[in-house]
């Protein structure tokens, strides 16, 4: 089985986590500083390729705050992606309401510190994104 890919999209930075090969867990990867939408579309056009995924998921803000951004990134990653032969690789958007003030609660209950939370919020919110998304399709994998 391939592996997914979630995005947890903002304006500074991506938030970036893996499935595991069977589909069960999510992991964070890394959070990728944004540079500009073409470079930061390449970069998970790697990682997409580095990681063999199959499924692209992404979190969309359920509101009007970031949902367009989120809507542009996506359209410019499908380009992205359709120039580099990964026509294949499905992208499905994943509710990604409450996920960064989970994120934060998961990371105090783990004792990180204040001033590193910030270093740490977007990959963490990627992974409960992952997660969701694996749960909701866990009778059907």
């Amino acid at each position: 089985m391939r592996r997914k890919i979630a995005l947890d999209v903002g304006d500074k930075t991506i938030g970036v986590a893996l499935s595991d090969e069977l589909g069960i867990t999510g992991q964070g990867l890394m959070t990728i500083e944004r540079i500009g939408i073409k470079k930061d579309t390449g970069k998970v056009v790697e990682l997409i390729k580095e990681y063999d995924c199959d499924t692209v998921v992404i979190g969309l803000p359920l509101n009007l705050n970031g949902t367009e951004k989120v809507r542009e990134f996506r359209t410019k990653l499908e380009n992205k992606m359709r120039s580099s032969a990964l026509e294949d690789v499905e992208i499905v958007w994943q509710d990604e309401r409450f996920t960064t003030k989970l994120a934060e609660n998961v990371l105090i209950a783990g004792n990180v510190r204040r001033e590193d939370r910030k270093k740490y919020v977007d990959k963490q919110a990627a992974v409960i994104i992952m997660q969701s998304y694996l749960d909701s399709k866990g009778s059907m994998l």
